[in-house]
């Protein structure tokens, strides 16, 4: 297994006409994996260290999936009295679906659509997105970060994935333990492949035009990018 470059095999979820069964049985697991292997925990942090202790936030994710970021910020922000009007944003109508129904929410928005189509009546405070950039090639992930920057208020944080022959094997074999999804026992692995070693990120944020930053390794392997705009 070759580790040094990213992988540019495409993941099942990013092919047309999965069944909307499957995908809902994907994006549970998904919940599951981020909830115990720490996904939530480092999607909370990048709110945290950008929130600037303001008492309402307008919080989007591009590539929202089934929500359950969304639903992991609210209730953390909930307990410090934080007021959250979330935006999820995804093209795959069945994955918005599923967020939807799981939604709790109180002030929440989604849509299904392309995130470089969406313009916003007022661009939120932080912008985000979590296991999503590696479904992407360099140059697309470029103009993902610029995006990302020039649509945000106070700036945007990235979760993704450290591309390492450890996580690999472990998630293949986790997966191979835990799931009953044919699209998380495939992705799961490929998604490891696809991910990023810390020059490459660094790479393309320099591309991006992208100076000003923090990147960190956060257990299990895996990269938060924080870009905090100057205010």
């Amino acid at each position: 297994m070759d580790f040094s470059n990213r992988s540019d095999r495409l993941e099942l979820l990013d092919l047309p006409d999965i069944a909307p069964a499957d995908i809902e049985q994907n994006m549970a697991e998904l919940e599951f994996i981020n909830r115990y292997l720490g996904g939530h925990a480092i999607t909370i942090e990048g709110v945290r260290r950008l929130a600037n202790r303001q008492p309402n936030l307008h919080i989007c994710e591009i590539g929202c999936g089934g929500g359950d970021n969304g639903l992991a910020i609210e209730k953390s922000l909930r307990k410090k009295g934080v007021a959250l009007f979330y935006t999820g944003i995804d093209i795959n109508p069945d994955c918005i679906c599923v967020a939807k129904k799981r939604s709790q929410v109180s002030i929440s928005k989604f849509l299904i659509s392309d995130y470089k189509k969406v313009v916003f009546d007022e661009k939120p405070d932080i912008l985000f997105c979590s296991l999503f950039c590696h479904h992407f090639k360099e140059t697309e992930l470029v103009n993902m970060f610029r995006w990302m920057s020039d649509n945000a208020k106070i700036g945007f944080f990235i979760n993704d994935l450290h591309r390492h022959p450890l996580a690999y094997h472990s998630i293949r074999y986790l997966t191979s333990w835990f799931s009953h999804s044919y699209l998380v026992k495939h992705d799961a692995p490929l998604s490891v492949l696809r991910g990023f070693r810390k020059k490459e990120l660094e790479n393309l944020l320099n591309q991006a035009g992208i100076t000003r930053y923090t990147l960190r390794w956060k257990w299990a392997f895996r990269w938060l990018i924080i870009v905090k705009h100057h205010q």
